[in-house]
């Protein structure tokens, strides 16, 4: 046999061939070729099939036999095998497999070797594919190549420290020292992988951010002097360096949290930075985003933060929608903190929703939200109305639910109020949330002045059109309690409707005869209908006919109402007028009071730091990765128990039901996780008055020997159940199980469907930040039937 094929020419028979089969013939004749080497232990051409093996191996057949090869050329003296050899092992070998262990003591002789090129071929194997165990084994040797003079080696060794540095987070303190001197280099690549390590160090080890600080000074004057100095080799798009000024103002933005005199210091630096950078290229755009989470994270003084702000809004005027895209997603943090500064832009905000991309629209619909107050109300509910219209469908449901909300926040007046919600019911169709139609019937009920108003605008929609289902649902309901009114034709507001008894029948018998009307929209119908037998004096024997022409519907629903009604025409008649009177104004009590105040709460007012009884729409759209079903219902207020038979006959129940007073049995606690010292039990109650409600008691304790900081729990559940989660009693759960952080869930499940929740917990625990998510499906059976 002659001299095997060579690497090139290997590279030519493989692309030289015109199909798949055709390639593989190629590459597994090649394969047993190298085998056969490799069995006859062939030295002079072992770097060569390692070479051949690598190829083959990125286009994606297997080349695991030869990683025992990779630590032979490792092993031999010619650096030409150890730079194959090397390559393979970063290639081939990786931290679960054990063979990569075996080349430990082979680097750490490399690492001892007279030659830089040795050496930093030993280097970036460690930084690539250094376990626990080989970090610790050979940190030493880093830290002493860290004092090197040759710039080759050094710009090699930071780098492999900080993978060390973030493979074993306690050998910090070994490389604190030498980082302070390194941060002195003048070298472009040793500078840059200096800052990286500082960064790193600082990050893990909070108590070395203190050393730091005391060259702070040094930090600036290498910030000032890449600003002033063009350096043409480090140049891009015309910006001096932008990779290592980002990686300074990363390390600054870190150095000045808590320190106002840190702040102080860079203050002027961070500004000329704002205004000098050139914004014409992303190199530009991604130093002036550092220089803003700069601003944003320290104490800067309020004319830096507006100057955060102003650049944000330049950046929403760009082309490039990843541009766009960051600024919204900037300017959500600060809406709270500068809520002035941010109102400034409102209409370069409002126009992103009219772009094309959807995760755009989807930043800029939440920030609309989150500027939305007293003042611009009404401006703004014209232009998110408007998006509305046209808007993808998978954001019509998160506009329409932050319109409601926003209304019910910030409604200058009860008609305003109810002629937005209708009005967006009438644009966003199905796409509103379950709760939506239950929230504009309680409106109603309670705003007796208007209901001549609203009784005659809700007959002339859906006379005009029935396919809005949620709008059908709320005139039904509207003309059984006030059909009277639209008789009477005393309207102020608008000019008033002339309408017969016939002409209302006939208009409610189409919506239980059409067949785009959804099952509950029928049973809102037929309700209305025979709450009109009380409230028309001549009809009332058609109403009858009806009735019972849906005694013997298939749908069961159906069924059961029109044979409860015809049961009051025929035994009950005489109570009837009464059991069918007008729903009262609910009266507000104390509970329902807090419960509103929580709802009307405005989660933008509320500062960090505080503990929030509700979610924003932001926080929602991060839970709904939770659950690969519906969006989640968070703010939901539980319904009072108190209402009458006409208000349960609406939600499903029989009349029956509201005799029933069983008590209800003690259920057993459950503990939902328990797992890193963090231990979280849910105890349960559920309200005799209210069957349907879960008030769930969640207790963290932490039984580690630090305490947990910014603890924080959210939670999702299905779109058939309800979810409110109020504000927790702390933030820190202390160590050794002394004291708890409580907080309460109040579930609706009114269709009693099995319970399911996922938990996402987040905190800070010995300098780092975890986030642990868990799913719970285990609930006890007396918590949902």
């Amino acid at each position: 046999m002659g001299p095997p094929l060579k690497v090139h020419e290997l590279i030519r028979a493989i692309r030289s061939v015109k199909t798949q089969n055709e390639e593989r013939e190629v590459i597994q004749r090649e394969c047993a070729d190298i085998r056969s080497s490799f069995r006859d232990e062939d030295t002079l051409y072992r770097g060569r099939s390692v070479a051949k093996l690598l190829y083959m191996h990125m286009l994606g057949y297997p080349a695991h036999f030869g990683q025992m090869e990779c630590l032979k050329l490792i092993a031999s003296p010619r650096y030409t095998d150890k730079r194959i050899g090397y390559l393979g092992a970063m290639m081939l070998l990786d931290e679960r497999q054990d063979a990569h262990l075996l080349i430990t003591n082979s680097m750490k002789r490399d690492l001892e070797h007279n030659s830089p090129l040795i050496q930093g071929l030993a280097l970036c194997t460690l930084a690539c594919l250094g376990s626990t165990e080989m970090c610790r084994d050979l940190a030493g040797e880093v830290e002493r190549l860290l004092r090197t003079s040759s710039s080759h080696v050094k710009k090699k060794a930071v780098l492999c420290a900080v993978h060390i540095v973030r493979k074993v987070p306690e050998l910090v303190e070994m490389f604190i020292p030498v980082s302070e001197e390194l941060l002195g280099e003048k070298r472009h690549g040793v500078l840059y992988g200096a800052v990286l390590l500082v960064t790193e160090i600082c990050q893990r080890h909070p108590e070395a951010s203190k050393r730091i600080r005391k060259l702070f000074p040094l930090l600036l004057q290498k910030l000032r002097q890449i600003m002033s100095e063009y350096s043409p080799e480090h140049a891009v798009s015309g910006v001096t360096d932008p990779f290592l000024q980002v990686r300074l103002l990363r390390l600054m933005r870190i150095l000045g949290q808590n320190d106002e005199s840190i702040c102080d210091a860079m203050g002027d630096l961070l500004a000329q930075v704002s205004t000098c950078t050139e914004t014409q290229s992303n190199a530009g755009n991604a130093v002036l985003y550092e220089t803003v989470l700069t601003i944003v994270d320290t104490k800067s003084a309020s004319g830096l933060r507006v100057l955060a702000v102003n650049i944000l809004g330049r950046f929403l005027l760009s082309n490039d929608k990843n541009i766009r895209y960051v600024a919204l997603t900037s300017l959500q943090r600060l809406v709270q903190t500068d809520n002035a500064a941010v109102q400034r832009h409102r209409a370069t905000i409002v126009e992103c929703l009219r772009q094309t991309d959807t995760s755009v629209n989807r930043k800029a619909l939440e920030l609309c939200f989150a500027l939305v107050n007293e003042a611009n109300i009404r401006v703004m509910m014209k232009e998110l109305q408007r998006f509305l219209q046209t808007c993808q469908p998978e954001l019509r449901e998160q506009c329409a639910s932050g319109i409601f909300l926003s209304a019910e926040r910030f409604s200058p007046s009860k008609r305003w109020h109810i002629d937005t919600i209708m009005e967006t019911l009438i644009t966003a169709g199905e796409s509103v949330r379950d709760d939506a139609v239950s929230h504009l019937i309680h409106l109603i009920r309670g705003a007796s002045e208007l209901h001549a108003y609203i009784v005659q605008k809700l007959y002339k929609a859906v006379r005009e059109d029935i396919g809005q289902q949620p709008l059908v649902q709320v005139a039904s309901w509207c003309i059984g309690e006030y059909g009277e009114l639209l008789l009477l034709g005393s309207c102020e507001e608008e000019e008033p409707l002339q309408v017969t008894e016939d002409e209302v029948l006939d208009v409610l018998e189409g919506i239980l005869q059409s067949h785009i009307s959804t099952p509950s929209t029928r049973a809102y119908t037929l309700t209305a209908i025979m709450k009109l037998s009380t409230r028309f004096k001549q009809n009332v024997d058609r109403i009858r006919r009806v009735v019972s022409i849906y005694g013997s519907c298939h749908d069961v629903e159906l069924q059961q109402r029109a044979v409860e009604y015809n049961a009051l025409f025929k035994k009950y008649d005489h109570m009837r007028a009464a059991i069918l009177e007008k729903m009262p104004v609910e009266e507000k009590s104390e509970g329902g009071d807090i419960l509103a105040e929580e709802r009307r709460t405005p989660v933008e007012s509320l500062p960090q730091s505080q503990p929030s009884s509700v979610q924003t729409l932001s926080q929602v759209t991060d839970l709904l990765g939770l659950l690969e079903e519906s969006p989640v219902n968070v703010i939901t207020p539980v319904p009072a128990a108190d209402l009458n038979v006409t208000q349960n006959l609406h939600n499903g129940g029989s009349l029956l039901d509201l005799l029933d007073d069983t008590p209800v049995p003690a259920l057993p606690p459950l503990v939902v996780y328990n797992n890193h010292g963090l231990n979280v039990e849910f105890s349960f109650l559920r309200p005799p008055t209210n069957p349907a409600l879960l008030v769930i008691t969640s207790c963290a304790t932490n039984s580690s020997d630090s305490d947990m900081t910014d603890f924080q729990m959210q939670a999702a559940v299905p779109k058939s159940v309800q979810l409110q989660l109020q504000a927790p009693s702390g933030s820190i759960v202390k160590a050794s199980g002394i004291g708890a952080v409580t907080q309460c869930i109040r579930v609706l499940n009114p269709q009693k469907v099995p319970l399911k929740m996922r938990l996402r917990f987040s905190f800070s625990h010995s300098g780092n930040s975890a986030q642990e998510i868990c799913e719970i499906g285990n609930f006890p059976v007396g918590t949902w039937q």
